[in-house]
């Protein structure tokens, strides 16, 4: 199946695609590269899920949100490319968590947007390199920004 054929078979819903909050392009492709800038956990009517990690939310809830935000992410590249099947292969995530200093697990907490792109892309294409990490504060209090790059199909 193709990638959209792949999302479609999820049910999940996407997002609006975020508007840029500051000066910064949500979107830039260089050449056959997609940069796509940090996006936040933008729930499915366009409001942000806010709160900190090991406050308001566990480890599978914190999870739950950076699902929403590879949601986000793929909001941004179907309203900019017009399909994910355009995409030939994710690049790399970076993850950030907002948590209190002694939450350690931020891996498993990207793995909520790394697992849904393996499920769009498949293992081969939907997995590339990774970091995630843990940060004092985020904007606007959101648990998880993540930001990813793509290349595109030939």
């Amino acid at each position: 199946m193709s990638a959209d054929q792949n999302f479609d078979a999820l049910g999940l819903i996407l997002p609006p695609p975020p508007a840029p909050l500051g000066v910064y392009k949500p979107f830039l492709q260089i050449g056959n590269v997609v940069y796509v800038s940090g996006h936040g956990t933008l729930k499915p009517d366009g409001s942000l899920l806010i709160g900190k990690v090991g406050v308001d939310f566990n480890k599978e809830e914190a999870k739950e949100a950076a699902q929403l935000v590879g949601l986000a992410i793929l909001s941004t590249l179907r309203a900019n490319l017009g399909s994910l099947n355009k995409i030939e292969r994710v690049v790399k995530v970076l993850g950030m968590v907002n948590c209190v200093s002694d939450f350690e697990p931020h891996p498993y907490v990207i793995n909520g947007c790394s697992e849904l792109f393996a499920k769009v892309w498949g293992q081969d294409h939907g997995v590339g390199v990774r970091s995630a990490v843990g940060m004092g504060s985020l904007p606007d209090n959101i648990p998880v920004e993540i930001e990813a790059q793509f290349l595109l199909k030939g």
